[in-house]
C-alpha cells in the first residue's frame, strides 16, 4: 500500500535515508512525504504499528523486482528421474541403467527405479527384490535410499538421492 491507500491511525515512519522517524499520525508522515517529493510505501503492514518508509516507489518496486530474481537464480530445482526395469533383465543392460542412474544423481537429480511386473512374473515379485538392491548397492558410493523398495499394484519402485 502507498500514499493514501495506508488507512491506519498510527505508523512507525523511517526516513528516506534509512533513519527512524518515531511512531506518528498517517497524515503526518504523507506530509513529510509530500516534502521530500517521495512516496509514502507501507513496508510491514502486520507489525504493531504498521512500518512505513518514506521511498521513491517506483524504485522501490525495481529493487524488490532485483531481488526477486536473483534468489530465483539461487535455486537449485530438483527433477526427479525415472528408470524403468523388468524383472528378467540380462547384467549388461542392468550396467547401462545403472550409468544412466549414476549420471542422473551426479547432477543432482533424484532417481525413482521401477521394476515392472508384467502377468506371470506378478508371482515371483518376491524373488526379484534383489535386483534394486543390487542397484542401491552398486550406487552406494555416490547414493543414498531415500524410499525403500515398495511394492505398488504391479510394479515395485526404489527412490535414491545423492549423498550429502
Amino acid at each position: 500500500m502507498i500514499n493514501e491507500q495506508i488507512r491506519d491511525r498510527e505508523v512507525r515512519v523511517i526516513g528516506e535515508d534509512g533513519e527512524q522517524l518515531g511512531i506518528m499520525s498517517s497524515r503526518e508522515a504523507m506530509r513529510l512525504a509530500e516534502e521530500a517529493g517521495l512516496d509514502l510505501v507501507k513496508i510491514a503492514p502486520t507489525a504493531k504499528p504498521p512500518v512505513c518508509k518514506i521511498v521513491d516507489y517506483g524504485k522501490f518496486r525495481y529493487e524488490q523486482t532485483r531481488k526477486e530474481k536473483e534468489a530465483r537464480k539461487k535455486q537449485k530445482i530438483i527433477d526427479v528421474k525415472e528408470i524403468r526395469l523388468s524383472p528378467n533383465i540380462d547384467t549388461n543392460d542392468l550396467n547401462t541403467k545403472i550409468n544412466a542412474a549414476r549420471r542422473f544423481l551426479t547432477k543432482g537429480d533424484k532417481v525413482k527405479v521401477t521394476l515392472r511386473f508384467r502377468g506371470r512374473e506378478m508371482a515371483h515379485m518376491a524373488n526379484s527384490k534383489h535386483i534394486l538392491d543390487d542397484i542401491a548397492q552398486e550406487l552406494s558410493d555416490i547414493a543414498v535410499i531415500e524410499k525403500a523398495p515398495k511394492v505398488e499394484g504391479r510394479s515395485m519402485t526404489m527412490f535414491l538421492t545423492e549423498k550429502r
